[in-house]
């Protein structure tokens, strides 16, 4: 094909040949520059399509020799950081792993919204050691104002699992600052009034719902979790030995714990209608119960914030240790805790139980005192 002929402007630099468009014959313009001692010609655009002219050619050229890169150079560019972005081990990217070990964990729901909310927005396009402090912090102020040292405590734990995954992976490298935890104060023991208690007592003796009251009296009478008592299997209960065997528990062995007498009864008086102790009308095992619980909870007038599982499990705690006759080794083994520190919240009730027990015995050597 012959080469066309370049016809010149009035503009340094801009010259056009002629083409042909959807609208017949029309110019299609060309700048010629130099960069670097490098000539280069650009094509800027046709008469029509483009709307170009040779005044817009020129401020094109002006530009292009001021430093704007071409569009061979941008294009060349977009390329390089498309295939850099591929092969970089982003937040995102490493999430996208990562979340494949949460498979089947209830920690997974929790886990995947606190990363598409305050994770990904922050951080989803960055690889770990690109995030600085200054990142952490407008996080916190931004995203997390307002929320609790838990909510934020968790948030960042993720990120620190998230990155940690990458390093044992060898995937990516770590951050390059210590990232600080919030301190949380774990140490609430929810207790309930003798009246609170007699009002959840008549509501679950009375209930329709078997199930759940049945559920939350066992939560009440053995101070097991509530998924514990979710994945409990009659071939777990042993009434003859009088024991409960307790498969993974949140402290990671295999455990026992005995099987009072009361509690003997309602699982005596319980439906045996699947392999799970606890189920839905399906037979299956309970998904969510938060519905039913908290009916119960209401019915009872119990307070809003009391959590009507986890609640009764610190009841069954605070109760055994305020008998002051339960020594808070006993009550680690009974609650099943993997340490001492969880179970010395309750030292404080144990120890007034305690010093009450003590003012026995001044009131007796007192009154002895007083007839001598």
């Amino acid at each position: 094909m012959p080469k066309q002929e370049r016809l010149k402007t009035s503009y340094p630099g801009v010259y056009y040949i002629i083409g042909h468009g959807a609208r017949g014959e029309e110019r299609i313009y060309y700048i010629s520059y130099r960069r670097s001692g490098k000539k280069i010609e650009e094509k800027a655009g046709r008469q029509f399509q483009d709307d170009m002219t040779p005044a817009r050619a020129a401020g094109l050229r002006a530009r292009r020799i001021e430093g704007e890169p071409s569009n061979t150079a941008r294009r060349e560019e977009e390329k390089a950081a498309r295939e850099a972005e591929a092969g970089k081990w982003s937040i995102d990217r490493l999430w996208g792993l990562y979340q494949k070990n949460l498979e089947g964990l209830k920690s997974q729901a929790a886990d995947k919204s606190r990363f598409t909310s305050y994770l990904q927005p922050f951080f989803g396009t960055k690889e770990p050691h690109e995030i600085v402090p200054l990142d952490i912090d407008r996080l916190r102020r931004k995203a997390l104002s307002g929320k609790s040292d838990q909510t934020v405590k968790h948030v960042l734990a993720l990120l620190r699992r998230i990155v940690r995954y990458g390093i044992r992976k060898q995937l990516s490298q770590g951050l390059t600052f210590t990232l600080e935890m919030p301190k949380v104060d774990n140490e609430v023991v929810e207790m309930l009034t003798k009246q609170e208690l007699s009002r959840l007592l008549k509501v679950l003796q009375k209930s329709d719902d078997i199930q759940i009251s049945h559920l939350m009296l066992l939560a009440l009478l053995t101070g097991m979790r509530k998924g514990e008592l979710l994945r409990l299997c009659w071939n777990d209960v042993d009434l003859e030995s009088g024991f409960i065997t307790i498969r993974a528990p949140k402290g990671g062995r295999t455990a026992r714990i005995p099987i009072n007498n009361a509690a003997r009864r309602i699982l005596k008086d319980h439906p045996r209608i699947a392999d799970q102790v606890f189920c839905n009308h399906k037979r299956e095992p309970f998904r969510d119960i938060r519905k039913r619980v908290n009916a119960i909870r209401k019915a009872a007038e119990l307070p809003e914030g009391f959590r009507p599982l986890h609640g009764l499990r610190h009841v069954y705690a605070s109760t055994l240790a305020s008998s002051g006759v339960v020594d808070l080794y006993t009550l680690q083994r009974l609650l099943n805790h993997k340490s001492a520190t969880m179970t010395t919240r309750y030292s404080h009730i144990r120890d007034a139980a305690l010093r009450k027990a003590s003012e026995v015995a001044a009131s007796i050597f007192d009154e002895a005192i007083g007839d001598e």
